[in-house]
């Protein structure tokens, strides 16, 4: 049977090997949209606050959530439903915080869709309904309406003896349950330049970006300013809209560059490496600890003239054992491809955790030409 720790350093090694060699090895292509979004198409995070009905018996308790009781009055009174003096403990009521992502262009009518989350004591959402809540953005204005019925992943339920909890019983969604009521002033043709902003900012990729930008349109419109933008100027009589441009440049090809860089997850172990990462020449020795401890209790008892009272009694004997085992010093030559490092990683027989020491080592020894980044 392969050794599990064996296994592991395999499967972090391998896994490194195939991530990123691809990049390198097949010079992948990118199409110019899939790496750069356009300055202004964005979408907005909208909130509100609102009330879910219809519950059985799940919702909150109103004495430990009072915000909810105040909540429900003051909707009832905008109801003409006077209910000030009325003593209401309903369990059918729960306080919700609604959000939703409002995309980029979205007209007045479209609809988007909604998730709803408990803020009080409520257990279970399942079977409530969200009642009219308007949906603000961070400038305080209203750009939706929410309402429906919620449709929860998770469920819970409970007897005398025992409970059961699936999922998270107190989120839900309403699939197309908010409607755009206002449209965010942003009009993409009466533009006369754009700005493209790299998801990755990089100085090559920008100006390679730019560079094919102007050997397609025959003209130089396009420049790069920093690296993460590339801006794009309507040329001299074009007389279409600054989107048919966009149209026509979106769907290019550019090889991507990237920054050597290592990135490591301590809490899983996962290690992933740039197709740039090198490593000069460098001897690595790898010292290990082992204490064993072990527990052999004894059991005293009283001889025959021992005083009057005197019991039996159970002693703790606890053997301590420490082993340090130093590896031998070994040398991994300077690299030239990511996936002679991998293998002169995994020649030495190192775990996935000793793998991220190591790295960690290399890099404040100055012997890895790499950013190294710790998540």
């Amino acid at each position: 049977m392969l050794n599990a720790k064996r296994f592991f350093t395999v499967f972090v090694g391998f896994a490194i090997a195939t991530a990123l060699l691809g990049p390198s090895a097949f010079a992948t292509s990118s199409r110019i949209k899939d790496i750069v979004s356009i300055e202004g198409v964005r979408e907005n995070q909208l909130i509100g606050y609102g009330l879910v009905v219809g519950l059985n018996g799940t919702g909150d308790t109103l004495r430990n959530t009072p915000y909810t009781q105040q909540s429900l009055t003051a909707m009832l009174e905008r109801l003409g439903i006077n209910a000030k003096e009325a003593t209401m403990r309903p369990e059918n009521v729960a306080a919700v915080m609604v959000t939703a992502t409002l995309p980029a262009f979205s007209r007045i009518g479209t609809r988007v869709d909604v998730a709803v989350s408990s803020v009080g004591d409520a257990e279970d959402l399942l079977g409530g309904t969200l009642l009219v809540t308007p949906l603000m953005a961070a400038d305080g204005e209203v750009y939706a309406v929410a309402q429906g019925s919620v449709a929860t992943a998770g469920f819970a339920a409970a007897g005398e003896g025992a409970s059961v909890v699936k999922g998270v019983p107190t989120n839900g969604r309403i699939a197309n349950g908010g409607i755009v009521e206002r449209e965010i002033a942003f009009e993409l043709s009466d533009l006369n330049s754009v700005r493209l902003s790299l998801q990755n900012p990089d100085l090559t990729t920008a100006r390679r970006i730019a560079e094919v930008i102007n050997k397609d349109q025959k003209i130089n419109i396009a420049r790069s300013t920093d690296p993460s933008t590339v801006l794009i100027s309507r040329p001299v009589g074009y007389r279409r809209a600054i989107v048919d441009l966009l149209t026509d440049i979106e769907n290019l090809t550019v090889v991507p560059d990237q920054k050597a860089r290592v990135v490591i997850d301590e809490r899983t172990g996962v290690i992933v490496m740039g197709t740039n990462v090198r490593i000069n020449s460098v001897a690595v020795s790898l010292a290990s600890l082992i204490i064993s401890i072990e527990e052999d209790p004894q059991v005293s008892q009283p001889g025959a003239f021992a005083p009057q009272g005197a019991e039996t009694q159970q002693v703790a004997r606890t053997g301590v054992d420490v082993q340090e085992e130093t590896s031998p010093l070994a040398i991994l030559p300077a690299t030239v491809t990511l996936q002679e490092l991998v293998d002169g990683l995994i020649a030495l027989e190192i775990e996935g955790r000793d793998m991220i020491t190591i790295l960690q080592a290399l890099k404040a020894a100055g012997a890895i030409q790499a950013e190294l980044q710790v998540m």
